[in-house]
């Protein structure tokens, strides 16, 4: 069973009142269907938790805690029950994208409203069944992510391949008037649901605002695995500024009625069309960070502020290797450090992706091969940095599988993962290491500095 205890925390109100093995069938008198249920119920300070030994009898117990306090409880899934996968075909999906031969859960596509509350997953709410509707309605389940790309119900079905894709904007009307706050993003598929289509569907969205929070529009990324797949077509330089001032002029309106600007486009596209990235304060509250909105501009200012704040660095040769795209923007930043610190010695060296194919150049995508094969050889200093976002947080390991020691091994340098922050790259560029965790399958974890003398 999904709902059963796999592990109790020390600290757990529960420690010495429930069995790991036991199940969570209620919560003062609520069924326990899955973690939703369970975090929602399980909220207030006195709990009567009934529960399910393996024999089958059930017992209750009574528990007092902080308001909001976790009970402590690890089940045997996450979500106390299954992932629900995507039931839609979109024309644009980047899984079915993705070259033969990956990890199996590449290929997973999951539309799970849960994930969206937890975890700010995005979902597109074609899989909602009336109860769960009502459900987040009646729990308030709040904020949730959701993929529109537009709001005219027959081009939605067509571009979601989902005969009931429509239906769902309904759905968001409804859950904006009970106060549900949604986050939400455009990709935007030039041919498609761009120009006129863009402007409509904004038009709608700020019409549920302020339910409607924000919204991030992304240009479409096409891989060099599409055969058989809907023909779609890039962004171009000229088709992107053209989108950048439709969205931002619309933003301009809704600022002024509403004081906010509720639509940005994702940084990308200003990288595209050749333009300046606006300033801090444009993106308000960056709540749309995890798109690519403003992240590179969050990243200058902090980096800008650490270096206000810095002292005199290690000049231990470094390089940074990242996406085409922002290559630019992290040599710019290179600069400002050697105004201030003329004998800094670093290179950025851009990375073509020859895995998904040279569209595909934002830094998350870069893999461990296509690292190894253009960064051999060269002047790297005594440590290379690279994000974070190129690897998985458990495994350490890139897209293609291949582990970051691995990595470094075929590199000949020790390669630092740095968090999206100005603060941790200054001080991984200036020899303030983070702790870099190994892990390689068979063996075990390891947690270390690199030593630089």
């Amino acid at each position: 069973m999904d709902n059963v205890i796999k592990s109790i925390d020390p600290d757990s109100p529960l420690r010495h009142k429930a069995s790991e093995g036991d199940a969570v069938v209620s919560i003062n008198g609520h069924r326990i269907l899955d973690v939703l249920d369970y975090k929602f119920f399980a909220y207030d300070p006195r709990l009567t938790v009934r529960l399910r030994r393996a024999d089958g009898s059930e017992y209750e117990v009574a528990v007092r805690k902080s308001e909001g306090g976790d009970l402590g409880l690890e089940f045997e899934s996450y979500l106390m029950d299954r992932a629900r996968s995507c039931a839609n075909n979109c024309v644009f999906c980047f899984i079915d994208q993705l070259p033969p031969g990956m990890r199996p859960t590449m290929y997973f596509k999951d539309d799970d409203a849960r994930l969206s509350f937890l975890l700010g997953n995005y979902i597109t709410l074609t899989n909602l069944s009336p109860r769960e509707i009502e459900r987040i309605i009646a729990l308030h389940v709040s904020p949730i992510n959701v993929s529109v790309h537009t709001t005219d119900p027959e081009l939605r079905c067509r571009m979601l391949k989902n005969r009931r894709a429509g239906e769902s904007i309904e759905v968001m009307r409804r859950f904006a008037a009970h106060g549900i706050v949604m986050n939400c993003q455009i990709v935007c598929c030039p041919g498609w649901n761009d120009g006129e289509e863009l402007l409509r569907t904004m038009r709608d969205l700020e019409a549920m605002h302020p339910g409607v929070h924000s919204v991030s529009i992304v240009p479409v990324g096409l891989t060099k695995y599409r055969e058989g797949l809907e023909p779609l077509t890039p962004f171009t330089p000229e088709h992107a500024a053209e989108t950048l001032d439709l969205v931002t002029a619309f933003g301009d309106e809704c600022l002024k009625k509403h004081g906010t600007r509720i639509f940005f486009c994702g940084d990308e596209l200003y990288l595209l069309a050749g333009r300046e990235l606006p300033p801090d304060e444009f993106y308000e509250e960056h709540t749309q960070l995890e798109n690519g909105v403003g992240m590179l501009r969050l990243l200058e200012t902090e980096f800008r502020s650490a270096l206000r704040l810095s002292d005199e660095p290690d000049h231990v040769p470094f390089s940074i290797a990242t996406g085409v795209s922002a290559a630019p923007y992290f040599r710019r930043l290179l600069e400002l450090a050697r105004e201030k610190y003329p004998k800094l010695d670093g290179r950025v060296y851009p990375i073509v992706n020859d895995f998904f194919g040279h569209s595909i150049n934002v830094s998350g995508l870069i893999t461990g091969q296509d690292l190894i094969a253009q960064l051999r050889g060269k002047e790297l200093g005594r440590r290379l940095l690279i994000s974070q976002n190129m690897l998985r947080r458990q495994e350490m390991d890139f897209l293609d599988d291949v582990t970051l020691a691995e990595a470094s091994r075929a590199l000949g340098v020790p390669i630092i993962p740095v968090e999206q922050d100005g603060f941790a790259l200054w001080d991984a560029m200036a020899g303030e290491l983070p702790a870099v965790r190994q892990a390689e399958s068979g063996a075990d974890t390891e947690y270390y500095r690199y030593n630089q003398n």
